[in-house]
């Protein structure tokens, strides 16, 4: 979805900039002038190119190019942090605990059967198991509520309770 965002922007953008060029230029061939002014708009319209261009591979880069890059190393250090025990995803679909790990080559169990299947390092698309942990590590945040009320500390709620039960002793 953010791909296909940054694609439509990106295109956009393109298609803005190369109208402005063309603009630039017909209204720069509808002027009379001299050779010295033709030559000057001539080295101009060279700037008014060039420039658009340098910013849209700029923005090229920065919208499509860095994130994937950013996607693919995530992905590769994932890929070389999997253990053994760990549950698994595969690209294309398949559920499995890892039995043996090799080089580039992962080994692992699948369904009620055990049945094992050897894949590629490359084909893992997630690590269940990991991002479990992650997630355990993670404190939990409060509800808002839970932050919002005033609780008792247990030492209150004890001294509480033994006024409680001093007061219906007494009658």
């Amino acid at each position: 979805m953010k791909n296909k965002v940054t694609m439509i922007l990106s295109t956009a953008l393109s298609t803005a900039l190369t109208a402005c060029f063309f603009a630039m230029n017909a209204f720069a061939e509808g002027e009379t002038a001299t050779d010295t002014a033709q030559q000057a708009t001539a080295g101009n319209s060279f700037f008014s190119f060039i420039l658009p261009l340098l910013l849209m591979f700029v923005l090229l880069y920065f919208l499509a190019i860095r994130p994937q890059r950013k996607q693919e190393k995530e992905a590769k250090e994932m890929q070389s942090s999997i253990q053994i025990g760990d549950e698994i995803v595969t690209n294309g679909g398949i559920i499995g605990m890892v039995v043996r790990i090799g080089d580039d080559n992962i080994v692992i169990e699948t369904g009620g059967e055990r049945n094992k299947i050897r894949i590629k390092k490359w084909a893992i698309a997630e690590n269940v198991s990991a991002n479990e942990r992650a997630k355990q590590a993670q404190p939990k945040p409060k509800s808002p509520i839970e932050s919002a009320s005033v609780s008792e500390n247990d030492d209150d709620k004890k001294k509480k309770k033994s006024k409680k039960s001093d007061d219906s002793g007494k009658e």
